[in-house]
């Protein structure tokens, strides 16, 4: 992708301090890893390089974001609000830590205890079968395909194939979708057993994509 053809930098309407607020997403899936100011000339950084710069409010200088942390961010997209007072940058996190703190993301805080940053619904449901795997509980049900093993798991994901294949024939919408969702939530269960991380598949699908 150009970056440079993307975004006319000076269509953004700048604040009076010459700046434009810019809310940073992982490309993946879609969790908000931080937000930072841009003006003029780190947009145009940004452009040109493909990796995000900033403007340091504090510092009052460019900010080439992980030039010195190593945790660069790879710029996949770059878009304007319909003021085009606010930008929205999808990035390749870089060791996929983005918050000075060491956390993903920054917005990691919820009544003053770090939790994991929420992402697209498969992600969060991967986070809790994750969970289920690593501190099992006697009642769950995740916990019990654990416990088969390959077994177990493999086989409930035959069987989610085939009613999902059956939903489908027989053109029932509602059927479709929760038989999917099944499907879904058994592969999840799978790959964390796996231990092969959600985003890997994600990725996967990203090169495909293209």
């Amino acid at each position: 992708m150009e970056l440079h053809q993307s975004i006319p930098v000076e269509a953004i309407q700048y604040d009076d301090r010459g700046l434009v607020p810019a809310i940073v997403q992982d490309y993946l899936d879609g969790t908000v890893l931080m937000m930072a100011w841009m003006n003029r000339e780190s947009l145009q950084k940004t452009l040109d390089t493909g990796e995000t710069w900033f403007w340091s409010r504090s510092r009052q200088a460019l900010w080439h974001k992980g030039a010195t942390s190593g945790h660069l961010q790879i710029v996949k997209s770059l878009r304007y609000d319909c003021d085009s007072d606010c930008l929205l940058i999808t990035v390749e996190q870089m060791g996929d830590i983005a918050c000075h703190t060491g956390e993903r993301s920054c917005f990691h805080k919820v009544n003053s205890h770090i939790q994991p940053p929420p992402a697209d619904t498969l992600s969060q449901v991967y986070e809790v079968v994750c969970d289920r795997r690593d501190h099992p509980t006697e009642t769950s049900y995740t916990c019990k395909l654990f416990e088969g093993g390959d077994n177990t798991i493999l086989k409930k994901i035959g069987e989610e194939t085939a009613e999902v294949v059956m939903a489908f024939k027989d053109d029932d919408a509602e059927a479709i979708a929760a038989e999917v969702a099944d499907l879904f939530y058994h592969t999840l269960v799978a790959l964390a057993h796996h231990n092969v991380d959600l985003k890997a598949v994600y990725r996967k699908l990203q090169e495909r994509r293209r």
